[in-house]
């Protein structure tokens, strides 16, 4: 079931006289509000308001408690439902006091929708919702990263940008021409119309149309947030030979890190206590520290294996153990002249935990109760407690090879499920959703905005009388008007 971000007028009004039963929603919420075990929740049952029941007036306070325990998608059906509640939304937003944990979506883009249509598929409700983007179009770009709920794309000139897609908030990055591979070619008035690009560092510049060198510069983008600095940065994959570049939010040039000697291609990063990790195609692993005068790095981890790994990824457990993840290819018969007979099959999938102490990796042959999410995103690694929509000891995973992220674009794409256990996979969703092109990733949805508008005062309720409750009776009242605001999310989801 497809649906829109927007509602009609006419869908709000009959939310007042579409009561549902509320028990349902009371098991999602109860648990949260009560600590109650969920075969509890069974017990409870409450008769629908009267068909006549009007929309109450709830102190903003009473409403932000209860909005901070919504996912992503009923908090923004619940902003949509009045003025009040809008308004409740808007200041947990810009107070910075929504941290409710989000399950990964898979973002991708429908043949029956327009150029800046995008889709995300929730695998909490097992539906997908439909995103109209800023331009340019989301059909036109080429998907290059995503993490904390940011997507980073190149556009037809091969520019970079983050892209929020539920704020819509879009911030340009540093221009490729700051890198040092690349150097603009311009026309009679000045203006860039080319590129040279320095593909190989021991090789001379090959020259490249404004929206051809996004196939060939860059490889993976990740966001991160520095605690200490308190400021976001955005680190960069790219070639000639899988080099690392950064920038913090608000650079105006790209940095290049120092590549070490032997090193040949990065492959994946991880942000943890203010360090880059960087791991390389044969499994080495470097830390980088961006925040002083001069970078430094230190090598944590050395060669793993002689042969490169096309696949490999470094991910924080949810314990603050890093791991090495390894994901290998099956066998695929294709026709060598017809590179549309190409498929991308994953067929193995190895772990390891690094110790950082001995300098080596620790097979490991369970995620015990976690998950991980692999692809072109920033890999994760999930509790299967704190997910349990998500299958433990399982790895979610889509397409990321590089020449079907950057070069064929109407190749079956490689996305599923695979169970550590008995070493198959099953399909995310059937029949498929999703065009080829751009590729899935996955995003994590955030309200977070890198540019945050001024703050504005903590808003008061909007009755005449001022509202205080004793901490004893809080929970019990939050309990009472959640039951409310039950009936118009239960409503809304039956029209929509």
């Amino acid at each position: 079931m497809e649906v829109s971000c927007k509602a009609t007028a006419k869908q709000f009004l009959n939310l007042s006289v579409q009561p549902r039963n509320l028990s349902a929603l009371l098991v999602q919420a109860l648990p949260k509000l009560m600590c109650l075990r969920p075969t509890l929740h069974k017990k409870f049952s409450i008769d629908p308001p009267p068909m006549d029941a009007t929309l109450p007036e709830l102190p903003q306070d009473i409403l932000m408690d209860i909005f901070t325990l919504l996912e992503i998608p009923d908090l923004v059906r619940a902003a949509s439902v009045c003025h009040s509640w809008c308004s409740a939304y808007t200041s947990l937003c810009n107070l910075g006091q929504y941290k409710q944990s989000q399950t990964p979506c898979l973002f991708y883009t429908c043949g029956t929708d327009s150029e800046s249509d995008a889709r995300l598929y929730n695998l909490v409700e097992k539906r997908s919702y439909k995103l109209t983007l800023p331009e340019p179009p989301i059909r036109s770009r080429y998907l290059i990263g995503s993490s904390n709920g940011w997507l980073v794309t190149a556009d037809d000139r091969s520019e970079m940008h983050l892209l929020n897609p539920i704020t819509m908030e879009q911030i340009a990055l540093p221009s490729v021409i700051t890198l040092q591979s690349v150097a603009p070619i311009l026309d009679e008035t000045g203006a860039v119309y080319k590129y040279n690009f320095w593909n190989r560092a021991t090789s001379p510049p090959r020259t490249y149309a404004l929206d051809e060198l996004r196939m060939y510069l860059h490889r993976k983008a990740f966001v991160f947030y520095d605690t200490s600095a308190k400021r976001y940065i955005v680190v960069l994959i790219h070639n000639p030979e899988g080099q690392l570049s950064f920038a913090w939010l608000g650079d105006d040039k790209w940095t290049l890190l120092p590549t070490p000697k032997g090193i040949f291609h990065f492959h994946d990063c991880v942000y943890m206590d203010d360090l880059l990790y960087a791991v390389a195609s044969r499994g080495e692993i470097f830390a980088f520290n961006l925040r002083g005068p001069i970078v430094t790095k230190k090598l944590i981890v050395d060669r793993a294996k002689n042969y490169i790994c096309e696949n490999i990824y470094i991910v924080k457990a949810p314990c603050g153990d890093l791991l090495q993840v390894w994901r290998l290819e099956d066998d695929t018969v294709y026709d060598d002249v017809d590179d549309a007979t190409h498929e991308n099959h994953t067929g193995k999938i190895d772990i390891f935990k690094v110790d950082t102490t001995a300098e080596k990796l620790v097979k490991i042959n369970s995620l015990d109760d976690h998950v991980l999410v692999l692809g072109h995103n920033q890999s994760l690694c999930l509790s299967a407690e704190e997910y349990p929509q998500l299958k433990a000891n399982c790895v979610y995973f889509t397409d990321d090879h590089e020449l079907y992220i950057f070069g064929w674009k109407n190749n079956r794409r490689d996305i599923g499920v695979f169970d550590l256990e008995n070493n198959s996979t099953e399909e995310l969703v059937s029949p498929q959703l999703w065009s080829n092109w751009p590729p899935p990733i996955w995003v994590t949805p955030a309200l977070t905005e890198l540019c945050p508008t001024k703050v504005p005062p903590y808003p008061t309720p909007a009755s005449t009388f001022q509202f205080y409750l004793p901490a004893s009776l809080r929970a019990a009242y939050i309990f009472f008007c959640i039951t409310i605001i039950s009936a118009y999310l239960i409503s809304w989801c039956s029209i929509l």
